[in-house]
């Protein structure tokens, strides 16, 4: 009878996740308010749902009710961020809400699935980086003076991450936390604040050189850290918010070569970078080293197919680090390509909910951050899913708000809630322009009436 359950509650996970990625794009089209109201409760009513199939299905396989009090506590924070985001920041994007819930969804049934300590963990830092993060819209609204603070961010930037380099350990091949902390996440939200800033007003040659020097010791203490995915992340932040802010072809072409011309020392230099390309190339021919990651990895991939095996039906524990880099590939093993299709879908519409609220920001500083806290995430969920799936080198990148991470999912909401201050900041301004409209069309109306008044005898 459990393996029936099983059997179908993957059909039912599924066909959840299709009709709430369809969602996610219908909406961006619909104009009628309260059909798109209507369009946001069924999207909860979706998350429930996978939800209580996901983790029935998980305490059905492993008897475990531990299980059910995580799911419990699970519920009851993503209760509490609905109904204090609707109390508190009435404006803010109930949508740009929802998919994070539904991508800490999925990345709460996949630990609970593999670790269910890790998942508890998790769940309590999300829970503290959502108290945290529920004051920062009304910071970013109230604080008009972020835009002045352009070289502190560049320090606190610069400094954090040659303490990293100078003194954390090597993991993995590479220098990434001091004190169980990553200081990149956090210093990806000051490094994009410093380039808007600077690039924000007269966007001078000056400007641009300043802007590429901070940049390069950002990413040159990274590459030295072998944190290569991070370099990558602020390297393709830095083109995008230069371009945008110059407008200039040549910037971004220089950029590019330079780019090329760096990633090719790098493999010269790090048997690191050599190891992860070769493995890249023909991980087969390295199955018993470096290529064991990514044949394990695409091994789940293909083993689930298109609907997957079922929750608790694969082995996604064979694929080293899969909480970390590799949970898209569990995902795909137990839960099937479509879904995992689906995820990505999700993760687009969030990219492009970022970029509208971009376009839609007079501010050009605000609008700046929107543009480069979108690339980050975007970039960071083409590294990760990439890498899982063969297309890319491995970069060694979490999933933004599915992977096991304290530091990545913290900085991640923490993101996604200046996004939060920016959409509300973006509806004042709509609110401000509408309001000079109104009281230009009433000045209009009193001069008309005071002509008229004149004319008569």
């Amino acid at each position: 009878m459990i393996n029936v359950i099983v059997e179908l509650s993957k059909y039912v996970i599924l066909t959840l996740m299709i009709i709430y990625t369809f969602h996610c794009f219908y909406m961006v089209y619909k104009q009628d308010e309260e059909e798109k109201r209507e369009l946001l409760r069924q999207q909860l009513m979706m998350i429930f749902f996978m939800d209580f199939t996901a983790f029935l299905v998980i305490f059905l396989k492993t008897g475990d009710f531990n299980i059910i009090i995580f799911y419990l506590e699970m519920m009851v924070f993503f209760a509490a961020i609905q109904i204090l985001y609707r109390i508190f920041y009435k404006k803010a994007s109930l949508l740009l809400l929802n998919n994070m819930c539904m991508l800490l969804s999925v990345g709460f049934i996949m630990l609970a699935r593999l670790d269910l300590q890790a998942a508890n963990k998790q769940l309590m830092i999300v829970t503290a980086g959502s108290a945290i993060a529920l004051l920062v819209p009304v910071l970013i609204r109230k604080m008009k003076f972020l835009n002045s603070l352009t070289w502190l961010y560049a320090g606190i930037g610069v400094i954090l991450l040659a303490a990293v380099f100078l003194l954390a350990q090597t993991s993995y091949g590479a220098k990434l936390s001091l004190m169980g902390i990553q200081p990149s996440e956090a210093i990806k939200i000051t490094f994009v604040f410093f380039m808007a800033a600077l690039l924000s007003r007269n966007v001078t040659f000056k400007k641009v050189v300043q802007a590429t020097i901070v940049a390069g010791l950002h990413v040159g203490i990274l590459v030295l850290s072998v944190d290569l995915g991070s370099a990558v992340i602020f390297f393709v932040t830095y083109l995008v918010m230069i371009y945008t802010a110059t407008r200039k072809v040549s910037y971004l072409g220089i950029g590019v070569a330079g780019g090329s011309v760096a990633a090719v020392v790098a493999y010269q230099l790090f048997g690191h970078v050599r190891q992860r390309v070769t493995a890249w190339k023909d991980p087969m021919a390295v199955y018993e080293n470096e290529g064991y990651q990514i044949v394990q990895s695409l091994f789940a991939i293909g083993t689930g197919g298109w609907f997957g095996m079922g929750l608790c039906q694969g082995s996604p524990e064979k694929i080293p680090v899969v909480k970390y880099d590799f949970i898209f590939s569990a995902i795909c093993e137990e839960l099937g390509v479509i879904f995992g299709i689906c995820l990505i879908l999700v993760c687009m519409s969030f990219f492009l909910m970022i970029v509208n609220i971009s376009l839609q920001i007079k501010n050009p500083f605000y609008k700046l951050i929107a543009l480069g806290l979108g690339t980050e995430y975007a970039f960071q969920v083409f590294l990760t899913i990439g890498g899982a799936t063969k297309f890319i080198p491995l970069t060694g990148v979490t999933l933004p708000l599915v992977s096991y991470g304290g530091s990545s999912v913290m900085s991640t909401i923490l993101m996604l809630a200046i996004i939060q201050g920016l959409y509300i900041l973006r509806e004042d301004e709509d609110m401000e322009i509408e309001r000079h409209r109104q009281e230009a069309a009433q000045r209009v109306r009193e001069r008309a009436e005071a002509q008229a008044k004149r004319r008569e005898p």
